[in-house]
């Protein structure tokens, strides 16, 4: 079997759950990341380019004979690396740029679904700030103010009263969220449970992958701000996500994907759907062109399947169900942050234990806001530090074990959430 190297995009602790699975194929030669964090150069060496410049991807992956380019966030794809990529004769997994606005604009979202009949919360969108308040005020009452472009997941502000409401349209036209801000979606909040659900597709075959619950909210009991996601679990147990749930939800994703291609757009990669499990069913929160983070960190380690090939499969449009199997432990990851996540925090902090928790049954430290000094030391270097990953036969015991490496684990301002998992448990 030949192998062909590979170059990976971003620095997350999704990118290290991708690496760390690529790295298992048989097909994987030299393993190349960029930017990279402290614990993805452990298993492959820096390329010296931006993630988001389509064209200097492009041309180090030709330069360097990459047989395969992955990337892992949002913003190269909305920037049309992925097609830069595929320009070169270079397989890519990751859409295009026209696919990748499924999260590029909430709006165009929003009329992809609209078409497909797929059910999401009721909205109206705005470029105009004085009819954005008005309609706030009409509605007077809970609603989901967002973002249309990407924000590094902190445009959506849920809004229980006009005055947050408003506030949250402030932030949008006052340019918090940059340019991601100049149009405004107003939505109906639903009430429920969220649930993710990743699959993977080459435009015309969808997979679904294991379903899974971030917790979003920075402190125990579902309380504080949002975040780009605290913790996780996978699967999502059936008492949670029926049948008949997952059914509908599987049925969306093909219908999205469907509708892409019915619209010109062959949609290749991962489509991410965050549903809400609302009285009527599961309804679209909003969809992301990625995989998910944290839901990476506990998708992977139960899927059996050659990564490698299972990406070339989507770029060529040969993907096949039955490349992708399921074991039956469960998985946990709590995130570990740092002091004032999701606000300002302190980087630079010496991190200890990692060792000591990696040598644990079952357990991975996904490393996501790190760094390595010339020394070796590994150092804080975000707002989400490590992911601390339990795979066990059970739930409970998969919680007990990543909260018990957790303790092993010390930085100064180390600050995690103690309920991962619990509610479903």
């Amino acid at each position: 079997m030949n192998t062909i190297d590979i170059l990976l995009l971003g620095a997350g602790g999704r990118e290290h759950a991708l690496l760390k699975k690529l790295a298992e194929s048989p097909r994987a030669g030299k393993l190349y990341v960029t930017p990279g964090n402290g614990g993805m150069f452990q298993l492959a060496e820096a390329a010296p380019i931006s993630q988001d410049d389509p064209q200097q991807v492009a041309s180090w992956a030709a330069e360097h004979s990459i047989g395969l380019v992955v990337v892992g966030p949002e913003a190269p794809l909305v920037e049309g690396v992925a097609d830069a990529v595929r320009a070169q004769g270079i397989p890519c997994f990751g859409p295009n740029a026209n696919a990748a606005r499924m999260e590029g604009s909430k709006e165009f979202a929003k009329q992809v679904m609209a078409r497909a009949n797929v059910p999401t919360a009721a909205y109206k969108s705005f470029t105009d700030r004085a009819a954005c308040e008005a309609y706030v005020r009409e509605l007077a009452g809970p609603c989901v103010i967002k973002a249309d472009g990407l924000a590094a997941g902190k445009g959506v502000i849920v809004a229980q009263t006009t005055d947050e409401a408003l506030a949250g349209v402030a932030q949008c036209f006052d340019g918090a969220f940059g340019d991601a801000g100049k149009t405004v979606v107003v939505e109906e909040m639903l009430e429920g449970p969220e649930c993710s659900l990743l699959a993977l597709t080459d435009g015309t075959t969808v997979v679904p992958l294991a379903t899974s619950q971030d917790h979003k909210r920075a402190y125990d009991g579902d309380k504080g701000p949002n975040t780009g996601g605290m913790g996780v679990y996978s699967p999502v147990p059936e008492h949670l996500v029926s049948a008949d749930d997952l059914n509908t939800m599987v049925d969306v994703m093909n219908r999205v994907v469907a509708q892409l291609k019915a619209d010109g757009i062959t949609y290749s990669g991962c489509l991410y759907g965050g549903f809400m499990l609302t009285k009527d069913g599961p309804k679209v929160l909003e969809f992301n062109a990625r995989f998910g983070d944290p839901e990476t960190q506990v998708v992977l380690p139960r899927m059996h399947a050659d990564l490698v090939e299972v990406f070339l499969a989507c770029d060529k449009g040969t993907l096949d169900a039955s490349s992708v199997l399921w074991d039956d432990d469960w998985a946990v990851s709590v995130v570990l942050a740092s002091a004032g996540y999701p606000g300002s925090y302190e980087s630079g902090k010496r991190i200890t234990g990692i060792d000591a928790a990696s040598q644990m049954p079952g357990i991975t430290v996904y490393h996501a806001g790190t760094k390595l000094t010339a020394d070796g030391d590994v150092l804080t270097a975000g707002g989400r530090v490590l992911d601390v990953t339990a795979v066990a036969p059970t739930f409970a015991q998969a919680r007990e074990q990543a909260y018990a490496a957790c303790d092993l684990i010390d930085f100064d301002g180390k600050q995690f959430r103690t309920d991962i998992g619990a509610r479903a448990l």
